[in-house]
């Protein structure tokens, strides 16, 4: 077992090794419009500091916006006021960053001009130590090979389809360090507070990153609720308000960047395709059908209600709920937005699948049927 263990394990270190490959070719002047902003957001946090939040294009008075436009050969790349991804606020006349301050806030750690590659390095580490994790915390061989096989999937979405959008790599570790606690929380102690405030907080933070990472928090809160609802005790109503206060703390800097930037912490800065109600639409869903993310999508979705439906699997049925419950709504919203991309249901999927995972890994010895002393062994 610790043989395999250990094959596994260097399995996913030369799936690391090859994606850092990749990743130190990389340019940070790709011609993609979304990265733009999110540099920007990074030298307004390096060059102001906290004050960084405002993003205001009056603030690019040392040109380095249009320095980025002229790298890419944007059309109108001498007027900063036609800048992409940047939206006008009708009631201040101020021109703003539409995104969240988390990606930008990310790359700001790294030095002006060698941000993306280092993150990027940094998070594909970070989700390869919670594969190892998974590795060593299985019990048979048929665990340690599934957690060895989804370890070399998770490393390598960090280069596609993670690599389209900046703010995929800090989306991608949150969605795993949450998937392990997740696990931990519902197969362990039910009521540890250090738990659940480390869960608000890093969903809320993962806010920060995308503004529609805010419903991968949409089947926790629903949980804690059915829980409430169904004990009425007082510890179930201090689970749920610890775990609402520390997801309030940890989106904290997207309220803040909404009241400087949109004169409201409820406002957004989003523009009017972001915003649109919710129309279901054949194209789009049909879209997501003939992508990759379908893949991921059918997986977890397979896993989940596998988990519902075995017997015996006792705690990990109510890690399989949260997942189903969070799957249904995120689906819910994603294929009713007129937008699409390569990489919008990816968080929800990998998030689900990594619950799954760790909750099947961390599932009491005596659950399964027949696997008992096995798993013990």
């Amino acid at each position: 077992m610790r043989s395999l263990k250990i094959a596994c394990g260097i399995v996913c270190l030369l799936v690391l090794a090859s994606n850092v490959w990749s990743m130190s070719r990389w340019n940070e002047a790709r011609g993609v419009y979304d990265d733009l902003c999110y540099l920007r957001q990074a030298h307004l946090f390096q060059r102001f500091g906290l004050a960084g939040f405002d993003t205001d294009i009056s603030r690019d008075d040392d040109h380095y916006l249009v320095g980025k436009l002229k790298q890419i050969g944007f059309p109108t790349r001498d007027d900063a006021s036609n800048a992409p991804c940047h939206t006008p606020m009708p009631s201040s006349g101020r021109l703003v960053i539409q995104y969240p301050p988390g990606t930008g806030a990310v790359l700001a750690l790294f030095p002006e001009g060698h941000q993306v590659i280092p993150l990027y390095v940094l998070a594909t580490a970070m989700v390869f130590a919670l594969a190892v994790l998974a590795i060593a915390s299985a019990a048979l061989a048929s665990e340690v090979v599934l957690a060895g096989l989804f370890g070399c999937l998770a490393i390598y979405l960090m280069i596609n389809p993670a690599k389209a959008s900046y703010s995929m790599a800090p989306t991608m570790v949150t969605c795993a360090l949450v998937g392990c606690l997740t696990a931990r929380w519902l197969i362990g102690r039910r009521h540890d507070v250090l738990l659940l405030l480390s869960l608000g907080l890093l969903l809320g933070l993962s806010v920060n990153f995308r503004l529609p990472n805010l419903f991968l928090s949409a089947g926790y809160f629903l949980f804690l609720l059915g829980v409430f609802l169904s004990t009425r005790t007082m510890r179930a109503a201090l689970d749920g308000l610890w775990f609402g206060t520390a997801f309030l703390a940890g989106m904290a800097p997207t309220l803040i960047s909404n009241a400087i930037n949109a004169g409201s912490p409820l406002a957004t800065t989003y523009g009017s395709a972001d915003v649109t109600p919710p129309e279901f639409s054949f194209a789009i869903v049909w879209q997501y059908i003939a992508d990759m993310q379908f893949v991921l999508l059918v997986l977890a979705i397979v896993s989940a209600g596998f988990l519902l439906g075995a017997r015996g699997f006792t705690g990990v049925s109510h890690v399989a709920l949260l997942t189903a419950v969070n799957l249904l709504v995120n689906l819910a919203f994603f294929l009713s937005h007129p937008v699409f991309t390569p990489y919008y249901t990816v968080p929800i999927a990998m998030l689900s699948l990594w619950c799954l995972l760790f909750g099947y890994l961390l599932r009491p010895a005596e659950d399964p049927d027949g696997a008992a002393g096995a798993r013990t062994a």
